[in-house]
């Protein structure tokens, strides 16, 4: 906890320093294919694709493509008339990183594409999103740029604390990166990648919870840098109920621990080349989720004055330097009169997030299983 206390703080200090200045203007127009997942937001996708269909950036120069996945005969029929490609799987098992396989595998063979860019339903990007990526992509001279996601919606409590962890990462584990020559990470949405390169690795991902720290840890065995822009806005409805919320919390905790499992195995080989970017990446997966640690930080620091007061003052320091970190990674837009009362919710976060992990850790192990009898009833 000394030590995830300490990363948080020093990388939200490094964020502080050395902003980039915005990409210059792009000399050539790039190509790309918006793929746009969509399980069961029927409310939520017609304000994304609204959204993309109104880029400044030339319509000749991307294709837009839908992954509609349980979603109602309605919802499909609307989308069916806008100039999108609507795909209407009917997966036993729904998994984004399965509707982006299924757009991959359905794109037309004889369009070529620079770049593919992944959006999730309900995001919103203003008219100069690719215009923008196009110039970023072009500047950054790697295969794999993140855009900078936002909350689009404040109207509970737990929307406003999903706004502040999702700022926090921006500035720990994306702006403070870049500003100390490191790999960026990438986030749930609003990434953009080179379209050879992407077509060619994402059929390997094969995670039901999230693709995205799959993508990394093959970049980074690749040693590709992930590049990070700030000015480059994903504007993402934030969930505004505390039982959603703690779902995809334990979900992004179980998936970023099964990738530290599947991959500390390649920790020595990264400290013997001096794969910086490969070293920070497996520290952070191994690295205790905030809430948790806070939450343990807090019973720690409240319980051992009674019973030891000498022992307390470690737990005081380690939480002040938590606290700290969290408050200089918070953009002051966030700070607002709920700022105390929004902070109340962290210890059910903290308890439903855990049970949420359980819950996620139970269904891996039933899959698993399942694909076993199925492997083992073909050979008989």
């Amino acid at each position: 906890m000394a030590i995830t206390a300490t990363y948080l703080l020093f990388f939200a200090v490094a964020a502080l320093f050395k902003h980039k200045s915005p990409a210059p203007k792009a000399k050539q127009e790039s190509r790309f294919i918006v793929i746009i997942p969509s399980y069961k937001d029927d409310t939520l996708i017609f304000d994304t694709v609204n959204a993309i269909l109104g880029q400044t950036y030339p319509q000749r120069m991307f294709d837009v493509v839908v992954v509609s996945d349980h979603q109602s005969e309605m919802t499909n029929m609307r989308l069916a008339q806008l100039p999108i490609t609507l795909l209407t799987p009917n997966f036993a098992e729904s998994s984004k990183a399965k509707s982006i396989q299924y757009a991959i595998i359905n794109l037309s063979q004889f369009k070529i594409y620079d770049a593919v860019i992944v959006l999730d339903a309900g995001n919103i990007v203003m008219p100069e999103f690719l215009e923008m990526m196009n110039n970023a992509y072009e500047s950054a001279g790697t295969k794999v740029v993140q855009a900078r996601r936002v909350a689009r919606n404040l109207n509970t409590p737990i929307a406003r604390l999903d706004a502040i962890f999702t700022e926090i990462n921006n500035s720990v584990f994306r702006r403070g990166h870049i500003s100390v020559g490191l790999s960026a990470s990438l986030d749930g949405s609003g990434y953009m990648f080179n379209f050879t390169w992407f077509k060619q690795h994402i059929m390997k991902v094969h995670s039901w919870i999230g693709e995205s720290k799959e993508l990394e840890a093959m970049l980074m065995h690749e040693g590709v840098f992930i590049d990070y822009a700030d000015d480059i806005f994903v504007f993402d409805y934030k969930a505004s109920e505390l039982k959603i919320f703690n779902r995809e919390r334990g979900q992004w905790i179980y998936h970023q621990l099964h990738c530290q499992i599947a991959n500390i195995k390649y920790l020595p080989s990264a400290i013997m080349n001096r794969r910086y970017d490969w070293i920070d990446k497996l520290l952070q997966w191994t690295m205790m989720p905030r809430t948790v640690m806070m939450a343990f930080i807090t019973i720690m620091s409240c319980m051992l004055p009674f019973i030891y007061f000498t022992l307390s003052i470690k737990w005081w320091f380690f939480a002040a330097l938590a606290l700290l970190a969290c408050s200089i990674a918070t953009p002051n837009y966030l700070v607002t009169k709920d700022w105390d009362k929004d902070f109340l919710n962290a210890p059910l976060v903290t308890i439903g997030s855990l049970h949420q992990f359980i819950r996620a850790f139970r269904k891996d192990m039933k899959i698993s299983v399942n694909n076993i009898s199925q492997k083992l009833n073909h050979i008989i």
